[in-house]
């Protein structure tokens, strides 16, 4: 019913710069967060960043400082600027967004597919 569109993913040289960008679509009545999660290999999914309804963003702790989220609600779309990227930046990034839709279920987890960012020289 709610699906993510993602985009911005690539390869980029140790302190570069990317942008991601995530774009909810479907019966949505609000948004609760949304946000992005990174998985690399042989590690466990970790919470990039994520902003909620009420304007709170939460960072992880590897990217503070150096990512920023913000959010375009008129388009229901979240971008993640990511700065000073490193080699351990390298991960499958996946989009996700909570909230409420008009059908049954009422609630939503949905993910996007994943784009990939490597990071390297």
């Amino acid at each position: 019913q709610v699906q993510l569109r993602e985009s911005g993913g690539g390869l980029v040289q140790p302190g570069g710069s990317l942008r991601l960008s995530c774009t909810a679509s479907g019966s949505i009545i609000s948004l609760n967060a949304m946000g992005w999660y990174r998985q690399a290999s042989g590690k466990q999914r970790e919470l990039v960043a994520i902003l909620t309804s009420g304007g709170s963003t939460s960072y992880g702790d590897s990217v503070t400082g150096r990512f920023l989220i913000d959010r375009d609600s008129t388009r229901n779309t979240v971008n993640l600027y990511m700065n000073a990227l490193k080699p351990e930046d390298t991960a499958v990034y996946y989009c996700n967004a909570r909230g409420n839709a008009a059908s049954t279920p009422r609630t939503f987890d949905s993910w996007g597919q994943g784009t990939q960012v490597t990071v390297s020289s």
